[in-house]
């Protein structure tokens, strides 16, 4: 019936009556409910971590088993009491981690097994949080045997409190049911059909999305404990404001007001909620005001600004004079700056520290208009790729090995930006982030959305809201990307997604809003709504494959028709060609690594052109390094569009890359660039000047600080 109530607002639509639209909110599942909490769970003075990462007991379930199990009780008891199980390491994907063909492709449920120990001292006076980074697709906990939290959507963290249901200084026995597959509501969307084998009909799963459909518990599983009342939640945004009142002026030295030259105030705004107020417990009449708040912004080891606040939420403004902006790499020599903020809870009775929570902020400003997007008040130019958590053997299990190699990669080639496509990547990789200054389009798991029903559109919801709450305070996260390629030539697509616009714009107002578009220009839906344009394009690849001479202009052209049909910014957020390690060929065909860097340069010629229009701003190859995809004959185990190969080595194209990259950078920002992008063969530009290289004595009648290169007669 839902569903019946959204076409008819469709019909009303596409009958020019607009108006109607309005009203979908009444006929379509509420907005999801906000979520509360889920504080990255850092160590502190009044806060335990314990990691419950390790070697975990596994039992695969047959596609019907998550109702079997249920009825079954598996939960109740030990999961080797049911079947044999096997040893499976947590954090990773199952899929690749043994020999069975039946669990690399398997489809539906599989059950997890945890024994550990909790100290007296834990009983004592605070409160106990079991919290998991990121379960793929969906889960059931359970804890001796009591259901404790269920979850839907993967790749996001959820947590539930467990002081009720531990035992203290006793063994304990967590249990997670997870469930992989997709189905025209879920985000992403896939479908369950049969196949008829030797053996009968085969239920397996069918997905339109271009990468391997890893499953299992993906990140890190914790313990930890908080007070009674504690922090339950922070928000913050930054701005940066011209300083017009120096209070630093001094009027005795004769220095005129229009002398001064005005330096910059960082602003950050916070919303800090405790909770555990109101519980019995604590007290039959809440009052906030029995609490205070004192934060502290430290800068190594300074604090450069404080504030003491009061109230059920506390709201205040921190405010830094000259502070260090968070800048992009390669933007600016102090890339990546994180002041460390300091939030302390008291009671007010007698002054005592309640609770602690440090966390990494990065003070920048963000703004866009028609045809720029603009950081601390500069164009910034997006060059980086489209990327993929994955790799061998783990699959989208979260690596500290990986990311700190990756990372150094990115920095390698000069990239400074990257797209989260499909889905969001771990809270790990967003402090990596920020940290290194590589900029995020923060996207979600909206992949391929062909189906657009009621269900979706809540579920939908629900990823954005869960993403935005979990990425909103970090500097990285430059813009949300609703959806990729999703299929909105469909009449369904445009209520849907002026329907999502609405929703985002009310969660967050501080960043642009985007999605990768594949749909042709005239056909497409969706980018009327959106304040950044993003478009995916494989020229000379899926279109005119081998004719790297269409490239040039087709790219130039369909940007240029974006541009001129919705006056937004415009980049182009993938393009690229799959590449074997080691296949070459001259002239260039397709599949060698010869074709690639062709294809690249065809690219970068359109995009200078497009760079002189003001509202390109980006350019993203697909991708960063080869990645596994589901079994098909255009893929040769898997996708080969990366310029690194999946163990992290580069491609011919990397080099050509980084140039390209640095070169930006030089163009744009004046960095420093590597002198060693190729070795040494032989100096090139005849009768130019140049700048003087150190030591070397030149013509007393050339310009100062040049030479003229010498040319042989």
């Amino acid at each position: 019936m839902l569903w019946y109530y959204l076409c008819i607002v469709v019909l009303f639509v596409d009958s020019g009556f607009a108006g109607k639209l309005n009203s979908a909110k009444t006929v379509i599942k509420k907005d999801p409910p906000l979520t509360q909490g889920l504080l990255y769970p850092f160590e502190s003075e009044s806060r335990d971590v314990r990691s419950l990462d390790g070697m975990w007991r596994f039992l695969k379930g047959g596609y019907n088993d998550s109702t079997n199990g249920l009825e079954e009780k598996w939960y109740a008891t030990d999961l080797d009491k049911i079947k044999p199980t096997l040893a499976m390491p947590v954090p990773a994907s199952y899929n690749d981690l043994t020999t069975d063909e039946s669990l690399r492709d398997h489809l539906g449920v599989v059950w997890y097994e945890r024994k550990f120990f909790v100290s007296h001292d834990w009983s004592l006076d605070k409160r106990v949080w079991l919290r998991f980074g990121s379960v793929h697709y969906s889960a059931i906990v359970w804890l001796n045997g009591v259901e404790v939290v269920r979850h839907d959507i993967g790749h996001l963290p959820f947590e539930v409190e467990i002081t009720d249901h531990l035992r203290f200084g006793a063994q304990n026995r967590l249990t997670v049911l997870c469930n992989n597959t997709l189905t025209r509501s879920t985000v992403p969307q896939g479908e369950v059909v049969q196949l008829l084998t030797d053996a009968g009909n085969k239920t397996f799963q069918t997905y339109t999305f271009d990468f391997f459909n890893y499953a299992g518990i993906h990140r890190s599983v914790v313990l930890y404990t908080t007070p009674k009342v504690y922090i339950q939640d922070i928000h913050i945004t930054t701005d940066v404001v011209v300083d017009s009142n120096d209070d630093d002026y001094d009027e005795a030295s004769g220095e005129k007001e229009a002398d001064r030259i005005p330096g910059n105030i960082g602003i950050i705004d916070f919303k800090v909620t405790i909770a555990g107020v109101d519980s019995n417990e604590v007290t039959e009449s809440p009052d906030f005001q029995s609490y205070y708040l004192h934060l502290q912004l430290r800068a190594a080891d300074e604090i450069v600004a404080h504030e003491m606040c009061k109230g059920r939420t506390f709201n205040g403004t921190l405010r830094v004079k000259n502070p260090i902006l968070w800048w992009p790499y390669l933007m600016n020599p102090v890339y990546g700056y994180l002041y460390t903020l300091e939030i302390y809870l008291h009671s007010a009775t007698d002054e005592s520290l309640i609770d602690v929570y440090r966390m990494k902020v990065g003070i920048r400003k963000i703004q866009w208009d028609e045809s720029s997007f603009l950081l601390n008040g500069q164009k910034i130019y997006l060059h980086g790729f489209g990327r993929h958590e994955d790799s061998d053997l783990r699959g989208k299990g979260l690596d500290y090995a990986l990311l700190t190699r990756d990372f150094n990669l990115l920095k390698w080639i000069g990239a400074n930006a990257y797209r989260t496509s499909h889905y969001p990547y771990s809270e790990e990789s967003m402090q990596f982030a920020d940290e290194n200054g590589i900029m995020i389009i923060d996207e979600c798991s909206s992949v391929n959305t062909d189906y657009f029903g009621a269900d979706l559109l809540y579920n939908h919801k629900s990823a954005l809201e869960q993403l935005i709450h979990r990425d909103r305070n970090h500097p990285s996260a430059i813009m949300w990307s609703i959806a990729n390629e999703p299929r909105t030539q469909k009449n369904q697509s445009e209520p849907y997604f002026r329907e999502i616009v609405r929703y985002v714009k009310t969660l967050d107002l501080t960043r642009p809003l985007t999605a990768a578009i594949n749909v042709e220009i005239g056909k497409d839906k969706l980018a009327q709504f959106l304040d950044i344009i993003s478009f995916n394009r494989y020229n000379a690849w899926y279109h005119n494959a081998g004719h790297l001479d269409t490239i040039s202009i087709a790219v130039k052209t369909e940007a240029i028709n974006w541009n001129k049909k919705y006056k937004r910014p415009i980049l182009m957020s993938e393009y690229g060609a799959d590449t074997l390690e080691g296949l070459h060929s001259l002239p260039e065909t397709i599949w060698s690594e010869d074709y690639q860097i062709a294809l690249f340069g065809q690219h970068f010629k359109a995009f200078d052109y497009l760079i002189k229009q003001n509202w390109f701003i980006g350019e993203f190859v697909w991708n960063f390094a080869d990645f596994k995809t589901e079994q098909a004959y255009t893929r040769v185990g898997g996708n080969k569009k990366g310029v690194f190969t999946r163990n992290r080595q580069p491609k011919s194209s990397a080099h050509l890359l980084r140039e390209r990259y640095y070169g930006l950078c030089k163009q744009f920002y004046e960095c420093e660039v590597p002198s060693d992008f190729l070795p040494y063969s032989i100096h090139w530009r005849y009768r130019v000047h140049r700048p003087a290289v150190d030591g070397e004595i030149c013509d007393s009648n050339s310009l100062p600080k040049e030479c003229i290169d010498f040319k042989l007669n």
